[in-house]
């Protein structure tokens, strides 16, 4: 068996390669090679200077391997900034309603990048596909070091994850919060649609700096989307919300929408991230 698992690995040009493919040395099976960053902020280049690639934990039948890029020179945390703010329901990133204190996230703009390359292939097809994004706390900030792509039933407008206790497991043994998630709208605007409300909602019960990354490629006026639930204003509403499929919610009762654009969420160019196909 340890033979059969055997993966055939290749080391991965630092500076061009993001994505690439491989294959088990029996099976044929294709898993994926992905590019991430360094594993802490306080890494040194010096530190990074050499790529190795190592195999993660694996979930039958999907192999699953990751690999160490040396940091980028010239690494930078930048806000994420609102480019349109359309959508009836959402609100500035520098409006946020919350009146808790939220904790600061960090994410690699390249883990949104390269989900998006995972999803081509159901985007082509106008099919959704989702993700789960795990964090570490440091210092009282959420780094965001793991993609989690489960296996999943999809449609245009919908995603269901299945086999989610492959999730729970990776997750468990790597420590890490459930911060949040990432899906596509392949062929809509961006935006939270009811039954994303609903599904945000037990993220941002379980943690409350939860959010939400929409990846609209179609849309031309905004491709990507960061969204959390107003608190308490949308909270609320779908706390008290029994209704289920796509339908509309009432107004919150502080005169809030009821979905926000995040503005404790920063890209980090320094920070490394692993992802698990398990499709």
């Amino acid at each position: 068996m340890a033979e059969r698992n055997r993966q055939s690995l290749r080391i991965i040009d630092g500076e061009q390669a993001t994505l690439s493919s491989l294959s088990s040395v029996e099976s044929g099976t294709s898993c994926l090679a992905c590019k991430y960053f360094a594993p802490d902020v306080f890494k040194t280049t010096s530190e990074w200077q050499k790529i190795t690639v190592h195999s993660v934990t694996q979930f039958s039948p999907s192999p699953l391997i990751s690999c160490t890029e040396r940091v980028p020179q010239g690494a930078s945390v930048s806000q994420i900034t609102v480019v349109n703010s359309e959508h009836g329901e959402s609100q500035s990133c520098n409006q946020p309603t919350s009146s808790r204190v939220l904790r600061n996230i960090h994410i690699s703009a390249r883990l949104m990048e390269d989900f998006l390359q995972l999803a081509k292939e159901n985007t082509e097809k106008d099919l959704e596909t989702c993700g789960t994004l795990g964090a570490f706390l440091n210092n009282e900030t959420f780094y965001v070091t793991t993609l989690i792509i489960p296996k999943q039933e999809s449609t245009s407008n919908s995603c269901q994850a299945t086999n989610y206790e492959e999730v729970f497991a990776i997750q468990n043994e790597q420590s890490l919060f459930p911060v949040g998630w990432i899906h596509t709208h392949p062929s809509q605007s961006c935006f939270m649609s009811s039954v994303d409300l609903h599904t945000h909602y037990s993220c941002q019960v379980m943690v409350p700096e939860a959010f939400a990354i929409v990846m609209a490629p179609t849309d031309t006026s905004r491709s990507y989307g960061i969204f959390r639930l107003s608190d308490p204003g949308g909270m609320s509403v779908l706390k008290d919300c029994q209704e289920k499929g796509f339908h509309t919610h009432e107004e919150t009762a502080d005169g809030s929408p009821i979905y926000e654009h995040c503005s404790n969420v920063y890209t980090n160019s320094n920070l490394r991230f692993e992802i698990f196909d398990l499709r």
